[in-house]
């Protein structure tokens, strides 16, 4: 994959003198694009702390967030028929890992592998970055040291091919957050509606209880010119 990668981008500049000038910026951001995402998600050997020791395994940077990281590999494997078993306990200290046993990845060995997965954020400040560790186990036991370079290259590519997946895993989140908040929205907007139409309600019975005031005090004006009226009349039976 690697190969298939480097030998694209070096066809591209080959090409690149024959090109019209109006492609060339194109194929040049296409090149740093794919030169820049063959640097990042490169995966590489290391170490991580499982079962209380420094463990040999694969490793690799997302820029992306934990989440779609997990969601893409844990819909990859699910689509291949495997569920892994999260380890937890409040004083695990492997809480976090997730287990695949007795898995079978044809992508890294025809062989049966317990595979171990831990995903966490790079860094406090770098919620959108993730990185994705790898151990494979035979046996309850380290099985780097047995792995033929080749198991060990194609273990690499495995997680750098995920990269897609991830991304797309991402724009999934990304999709259903922003569905949220329109659908929070929409709510918001049709509660206003419904606020609007109980307001203007409120308005029409004050203007016909204002019409009806109105009309009321023009009668109780009419009613008190008659009772003043009988007030002058009684008054002027008086003697003086």
């Amino acid at each position: 994959m690697k190969a298939i990668r480097v030998r694209h981008s070096i066809n591209i500049f080959l090409n690149f003198k024959q090109t019209p000038r109006t492609m060339k910026r194109s194929l040049l951001n296409s090149l740093f694009l794919c030169l820049s995402i063959f640097m990042i998600a490169q995966a590489k050997q290391g170490t991580v702390e499982y079962r209380k020791k420094k463990q040999d395994c694969f490793y690799i940077n997302y820029n992306f967030p934990p989440e779609a990281v997990e969601n893409a590999l844990m819909g990859k494997l699910a689509k291949m028929g495997y569920k892994g078993r999260e380890e937890k306990g409040m004083f695990n200290k492997d809480k976090g890992f997730n287990i695949y046993k007795e898995a079978t990845l044809n992508d890294i060995s025809p062989g049966k592998y317990d595979y171990v997965v831990s995903i966490e954020r790079k860094s406090k400040k770098e919620s959108d970055e993730s990185v994705l560790y790898l151990l494979i186990l035979n046996n309850d036991v380290n099985a780097f040291p047995r792995l033929g370079s080749d198991e060990k290259e194609k273990a690499k590519d495995f997680l750098e091919n995920l990269t897609p997946e991830v991304e797309e895993a991402h724009i999934d989140i990304l999709i259903a957050a922003q569905a949220e908040v329109l659908t929070n929205a929409e709510k918001k907007m049709k509660q206003l509606q419904t606020d609007s139409v109980e307001l203007q309600n409120k308005i029409t019975k004050l203007q016909e209880d204002m019409l009806a005031n109105s009309k009321s005090q023009e009668s109780q004006l009419t009613e008190i010119a008659n009772q003043r009226k009988i007030l002058e009349a009684i008054k002027s039976r008086k003697k003086i």
